[in-house]
């Protein structure tokens, strides 16, 4: 229910005009000076919740537009990790074909074309040769009944040489039939990794080793 400000400030006005003694005079104006406080005090309060009202409405506004844009964004970096990804696979991919070709004497020399190299894709999901679930990824090079597998990158270190015998391993279970030859190709390689392909009948061709 609405306070009649109107109404309020008639009937203290009236009992103000029928104060017949002064007792009752300055109680009529302490009345009425307490509803003027009153009505001041209501009309501030009330302007200040109207600003309220509108602060909460404002930063709601903001807060739906940062919401917003936070989505935008979010959808964003979501949509550029994807490319990303995409991109890196191809620089990936575009790489090894560089590294095949910057060497493609050395490997000739060993029977092996860079351009006919193939990539070898396997997921073993139940892990007939290695853990349930692994993705076994090689370059295959078969040529008048000889099989080569090879690993390129751009530098070779101990673990990878180590998870390219592994995964030689899967892969000639995999194809039924034994590599002729393992080779890891690199623009630069550990002096550990070179020494661990050479125990492990890996042959390396690369561009530097790193002490």
């Amino acid at each position: 229910m609405s306070l009649d400000w109107g109404r309020l400030e008639e009937v203290v006005e009236r009992a103000v005009r029928r104060a017949r003694s002064e007792e009752l005079r300055e109680v009529a104006d302490a009345v009425k000076t307490l509803a003027e406080y009153m009505k001041t005090g209501f009309q501030e309060t009330n302007k200040r919740i109207e600003e309220l009202g509108k602060t909460v409405a404002e930063l709601a506004k903001r807060v739906e537009e940062h919401g917003r844009r936070l989505d935008e964004l979010t959808k964003a970096v979501a949509e550029l990790k994807v490319a990303m990804g995409s991109l890196g696979r191809r620089w990936g991919r575009d790489l090894e074909r560089t590294v095949l070709e910057i060497y493609r004497d050395a490997l000739e020399k060993r029977g092996v074309e860079p351009g006919r190299v193939e990539k070898f894709v396997y997921t073993d999901v139940d892990g007939r040769f290695m853990r349930p679930g692994t993705r076994i990824e090689v370059d295959v090079y078969i040529h008048d009944g000889r099989t080569y597998l090879l690993e390129v990158k751009s530098h070779a270190e101990l673990e990878d040489v180590e998870w390219f015998a592994q995964k030689a391993e899967a892969v000639e279970k995999i194809l039924g039939r034994k590599a002729d030859r393992l080779i890891i190709v690199a623009v630069n390689i550990d002096k550990e990794a070179l020494e661990r392909a050479a125990q492990l009948g890996i042959d390396a061709v690369y561009g530097a080793v790193i002490e």
